[in-house]
Protein backbone atom coordinates (compact mmCIF):
# COMPACT_ATOMS: atom_id res chain seq x y z
CA UNK A 1 0.00 0.00 0.00
CA UNK A 2 1.81 3.84 -0.88
CA UNK A 3 1.24 6.81 1.20
CA UNK A 4 0.57 10.12 -0.38
CA UNK A 5 1.79 12.69 1.66
CA UNK A 6 1.41 16.68 1.03
CA UNK A 7 4.71 18.22 0.50
CA UNK A 8 3.86 21.15 2.70
CA UNK A 9 0.76 22.15 5.09
CA UNK A 10 -0.75 25.00 2.17
CA UNK A 11 0.50 22.85 -1.06
CA UNK A 12 -1.00 20.60 -3.94
CA UNK A 13 2.04 18.85 -4.17
CA UNK A 14 2.44 15.06 -2.55
CA UNK A 15 4.83 12.70 -2.36
CA UNK A 16 3.96 8.95 -2.80
CA UNK A 17 5.85 6.51 -0.59
CA UNK A 18 6.00 2.72 -0.60
CA UNK A 19 6.53 2.08 3.37
CA UNK A 20 9.02 4.96 4.03
CA UNK A 21 10.69 5.45 0.54
CA UNK A 22 9.26 7.68 -1.32
CA UNK A 23 8.51 5.98 -5.11
CA UNK A 24 7.20 9.41 -6.65
CA UNK A 25 6.67 12.99 -6.61
CA UNK A 26 2.98 14.84 -7.60
CA UNK A 27 4.13 18.51 -8.92
CA UNK A 28 0.59 20.27 -9.60
CA UNK A 29 0.75 23.36 -11.99
CA UNK A 30 -0.41 26.69 -11.31
CA UNK A 31 -1.81 26.61 -14.46
CA UNK A 32 -4.83 24.90 -15.15
CA UNK A 33 -5.11 20.53 -14.75
CA UNK A 34 -1.83 19.76 -15.15
CA UNK A 35 1.31 18.55 -13.10
CA UNK A 36 4.38 16.84 -13.69
CA UNK A 37 4.95 13.37 -11.95
CA UNK A 38 8.29 11.88 -11.27
CA UNK A 39 8.24 8.62 -10.71
CA UNK A 40 11.58 6.63 -9.68
CA UNK A 41 13.38 9.33 -11.13
CA UNK A 42 11.03 9.20 -14.60
CA UNK A 43 8.94 12.26 -15.38
CA UNK A 44 5.72 12.16 -16.90
CA UNK A 45 3.42 15.01 -18.02
CA UNK A 46 -0.51 14.50 -16.73
CA UNK A 47 -3.09 17.46 -18.63
CA UNK A 48 -5.61 18.06 -19.60
CA UNK A 49 -6.36 18.27 -23.39
CA UNK A 50 -8.67 21.35 -23.17
CA UNK A 51 -8.89 24.21 -20.71
CA UNK A 52 -12.13 23.46 -19.62
CA UNK A 53 -13.21 19.92 -21.33
CA UNK A 54 -11.23 16.92 -23.32
CA UNK A 55 -9.49 13.64 -21.65
CA UNK A 56 -6.61 13.79 -18.86
CA UNK A 57 -3.82 12.38 -20.29
CA UNK A 58 -0.62 10.55 -19.00
CA UNK A 59 2.39 10.77 -21.41
CA UNK A 60 6.08 10.38 -21.05
CA UNK A 61 8.90 11.36 -24.32
CA UNK A 62 5.64 11.82 -26.12
CA UNK A 63 4.39 8.54 -25.69
CA UNK A 64 0.67 8.22 -24.40
CA UNK A 65 0.48 5.95 -21.68
CA UNK A 66 -3.25 6.15 -20.81
CA UNK A 67 -6.02 8.34 -20.39
CA UNK A 68 -9.32 9.34 -18.38
CA UNK A 69 -12.22 10.59 -19.31
CA UNK A 70 -15.21 12.63 -17.09
CA UNK A 71 -18.22 10.74 -18.39
CA UNK A 72 -19.94 13.94 -16.68
CA UNK A 73 -19.99 17.13 -14.89
CA UNK A 74 -21.99 16.81 -12.25
CA UNK A 75 -20.14 13.68 -11.34
CA UNK A 76 -17.07 12.61 -9.79
CA UNK A 77 -15.54 10.03 -11.76
CA UNK A 78 -13.37 8.99 -14.58
CA UNK A 79 -13.15 5.93 -17.34
CA UNK A 80 -9.30 5.10 -17.26
CA UNK A 81 -7.61 3.64 -19.92
CA UNK A 82 -4.86 2.01 -19.54
CA UNK A 83 -3.03 -0.95 -22.61
CA UNK A 84 -6.58 -1.54 -23.77
CA UNK A 85 -8.03 -1.94 -20.76
CA UNK A 86 -10.71 0.40 -18.77
CA UNK A 87 -11.38 1.27 -15.03
CA UNK A 88 -14.14 2.86 -13.76
CA UNK A 89 -12.63 5.84 -10.77
CA UNK A 90 -15.32 7.07 -8.89
CA UNK A 91 -16.20 9.01 -5.41
CA UNK A 92 -17.39 5.81 -2.89
CA UNK A 93 -20.07 8.36 -2.01
CA UNK A 94 -21.44 11.92 -2.45
CA UNK A 95 -20.64 13.03 0.96
CA UNK A 96 -17.16 10.99 1.32
CA UNK A 97 -13.65 11.93 -0.20
CA UNK A 98 -12.91 8.20 -1.15
CA UNK A 99 -12.26 7.25 -4.12
CA UNK A 100 -12.65 3.61 -5.26
CA UNK A 101 -11.27 2.17 -8.35
CA UNK A 102 -13.46 -0.68 -10.05
CA UNK A 103 -12.84 -3.40 -12.67
CA UNK A 104 -16.29 -3.29 -14.46
CA UNK A 105 -18.52 -3.47 -11.32
CA UNK A 106 -15.53 -5.27 -8.81
CA UNK A 107 -13.89 -2.73 -6.44
CA UNK A 108 -10.36 -3.41 -7.19
CA UNK A 109 -8.56 -0.37 -4.93
CA UNK A 110 -9.29 2.72 -3.09
CA UNK A 111 -7.40 6.18 -1.85
CA UNK A 112 -8.70 6.97 1.36
CA UNK A 113 -8.19 9.94 3.15
CA UNK A 114 -6.35 9.47 6.93
CA UNK A 115 -9.16 11.63 8.04
CA UNK A 116 -11.70 14.12 7.52
CA UNK A 117 -9.45 17.38 7.18
CA UNK A 118 -5.84 15.71 6.03
CA UNK A 119 -4.82 15.75 2.28
CA UNK A 120 -2.78 12.44 3.73
CA UNK A 121 -4.52 9.39 2.08
CA UNK A 122 -3.72 5.74 2.14
CA UNK A 123 -3.46 4.36 -1.94
CA UNK A 124 -4.33 0.57 -2.36
CA UNK A 125 -4.47 0.17 -6.57
CA UNK A 126 -3.35 -3.22 -7.82
CA UNK A 127 -0.04 -3.88 -8.25
CA UNK A 128 -0.95 -4.95 -12.03
CA UNK A 129 -0.94 -1.34 -12.83
CA UNK A 130 1.81 -0.02 -13.93
CA UNK A 131 3.31 2.61 -10.63
CA UNK A 132 3.28 5.67 -13.26
CA UNK A 133 -0.36 4.62 -13.99
CA UNK A 134 -1.41 4.41 -10.34
CA UNK A 135 0.23 7.68 -9.83
CA UNK A 136 -1.81 9.46 -12.61
CA UNK A 137 -5.02 7.55 -10.94
CA UNK A 138 -3.91 9.32 -7.64
CA UNK A 139 -3.34 12.68 -9.83
CA UNK A 140 -6.96 12.60 -10.97
CA UNK A 141 -8.34 12.13 -7.43
CA UNK A 142 -6.00 15.22 -6.57
CA UNK A 143 -7.99 17.33 -8.90
CA UNK A 144 -11.38 16.40 -7.56
CA UNK A 145 -10.02 17.23 -4.49
CA UNK A 146 -8.95 20.28 -4.93
CA UNK A 147 -11.58 21.22 -6.81
CA UNK A 148 -14.12 20.57 -4.00
CA UNK A 149 -11.94 22.93 -1.84
CA UNK A 150 -11.38 25.23 -4.19
CA UNK A 151 -15.52 25.40 -4.81
CA UNK A 152 -15.84 25.55 -0.57
CA UNK A 153 -13.89 28.34 -0.46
Amino acid sequence: MLKLVPKNLFSWDFTVLDESRPVAGIDMSWWGEKAELTVEGINYDAYREGMFSGDFILESAGSRLAAAQKPSAFQRSFIVNHAGKEYTLRASSALKRQFVLLDDSAEIGSISPDGFLTRHAAVDLPVEIPLPVRIFIVWLVIIMWKRQSDSAN
